[in-house]
């Protein structure tokens, strides 16, 4: 059996019987909006690529993966208060670096660390790996439905992206919070981003790794949605439908 067979198999039985109980949610439907940053683009990837050549301009000789183990958790963090609006966007950037050098001992100053963010912003969309399976599940659904991103990330960093990882063409229409006005979880955004793509609610569905965002954003919405859970979080909510991996959304939709 081929490898890619085998893994077929395999994400065929990963597929729930919630999943299955749900196949029949999805039959109708024309539009599917991807998350990017952590569904499709490999942020944690990206972002070591972007440290990597930073730390070395800039003459720091720490591991990456020493500061990568603390960066990742403390950037989540702030992400989420800044997508509830409880920390502004210049204090994400910020602070997300600012306690990794706390953490790790190293003294900076806030003009260095304001360079740094700048620096890093700059490098990191210049990276293009994606996630294993993005451009197998990416050709497989486009003759299928009309793609769609909607995304938390800045205007100009996640347009980069898309253009240097070559998936800018999957996609009709790509929303950010920038255009909208508010961030998701916010009803705005989803509104936004289907009056753009011409599409309805109820002929949509959200795909995405946040669950607050992404997913309890687009089911409070109105809209259906499939949770990306690769890092397998639980949730109190049992009834949902959620893939391990990308390429189980061929077995999906």
């Amino acid at each position: 059996m081929s490898h890619r067979a085998e893994s077929r198999c395999i994400f065929n039985h990963r597929i729930s019987k919630s999943t299955n109980q749900h196949l029949e949610l999805f039959q109708n439907k024309k539009h599917l909006f991807f998350d990017l940053d952590h569904t499709l683009w490999d942020f944690d990837r990206n972002s070591a690529v972007a440290f990597d050549v930073i730390f070395k301009q800039h003459g720091f000789d720490f591991s990456i993966d020493e500061f990568l183990k603390y960066y990742i958790p403390r950037n989540q963090h702030y992400w989420k208060l800044y997508q509830v609006n409880k920390i502004s966007h210049e204090d994400l950037r910020y602070y997300r670096l600012k306690d990794v050098f706390d953490i790790l001992e190293v003294e900076v100053s806030r003009e260095l660390v304001n360079q740094l963010s700048d620096d890093y912003i700059t490098h990191l969309p210049n990276s293009n790996h994606l996630l294993d399976g993005a451009i197998e599940v990416l050709e497989y659904l486009q003759p299928k439905y009309e793609l769609h991103i909607i995304t938390n990330g800045f205007h100009f960093v996640q347009d980069k992206k898309l253009k240097n990882s070559n998936i800018e063409h999957f996609f009709k229409s790509v929303t950010n919070s920038e255009m909208a006005g508010v961030k998701k979880p916010h009803p705005t955004i989803f509104e936004f981003a289907l009056s753009l793509a011409q599409a309805t609610k109820e002929e949509s569905i959200m795909i995405g790794d946040s669950w607050e965002a992404d997913i309890e954003g687009a089911v409070d919405f109105g809209m259906d949605a499939i949770f990306f859970n690769a890092e397998n979080i639980k949730t109190e909510n049992t009834s949902h439908v959620e893939v391990k991996h990308l390429l189980e959304l061929k077995n999906i939709l």
